[in-house]
């Protein structure tokens, strides 16, 4: 009966990996992150926004969504033209302007009882050494932060939370992603990759079972 033994544990090993990446699968963070525009394309920035400081003529975003992570993340959605965001504001001497996207997001990535602002677009203009933090707080007051320095909240939305974890799995591709240059597709279902496995490995199972019996009814 070694080989039934054998089956069985491997079957229990694979039963709990399984289980461990649908679960990780299913939770993600609900925040507001941070996009840089570089060649007409969204590029999730590498530096927090007190950080960052961007040359006039920039365009930045934030989208507030669920992400499992920043490849997973959603990036701020329609139209991001420095020439149409900034078109009625002047250059000026000593000052810089930052075309800015501020998506909120969509109600199902809202935090319960809370409906998000439609998406808007902002052109600051604010000193050369300024940062895009102070870009956002130039035109989207009030802003939110954690005790960690992470953006919370832009114009007092969300009202409550920061970076909390919540269910993900009912994502879709189109919607939550946005943007250009993204993929499309959906995620809103279950992973097959679950049962399937879980198939393979009984099936493999069994037939370790079958060829135990066979064995000792040849013996």
């Amino acid at each position: 009966m070694t080989a039934v033994r054998r089956a069985a544990g491997v079957l229990c090993a694979a039963l709990v990996l399984l289980a461990g990446a649908g679960q990780a699968r299913a939770t993600g963070y609900r925040y507001w992150s941070f996009w840089e525009r570089t060649g007409g394309h969204w590029a999730y920035a590498t530096t927090g926004p007190s950080s960052a400081r961007p040359d006039d003529g920039a365009v930045e975003g934030f989208r507030f969504a669920v992400s499992a992570d920043s490849a997973d993340a959603s990036r701020p959605r329609g139209a991001a033209d420095f020439g149409t965001i900034c078109s009625s504001t002047p250059a000026r001497s000593g000052m810089k302007r930052v075309a800015l996207v501020l998506d909120f997001g969509t109600p199902a990535d809202a935090p319960s009882g809370e409906t998000p602002p439609g998406r808007r677009t902002a052109c600051a203009r604010v000193s050369d050494d300024a940062t895009t933090a102070d870009a956002v707080a130039a035109v989207a007051k009030p802003l939110r932060y954690d005790t960690n320095a992470l953006l919370c909240a832009i114009s007092g939305y969300p009202k409550e939370g920061c970076g909390e974890q919540v269910a993900s799995g009912r994502k879709t591709g189109s919607d939550q992603r946005g943007g250009s240059g993204q993929k499309g597709g959906s995620d809103s279902g279950p992973s097959l990759g679950l049962p399937i496995g879980v198939g393979v490995v009984v099936l493999l199972a069994g037939a370790a079972v079958w060829q135990a019996r066979r064995r000792n009814v040849s013996g």
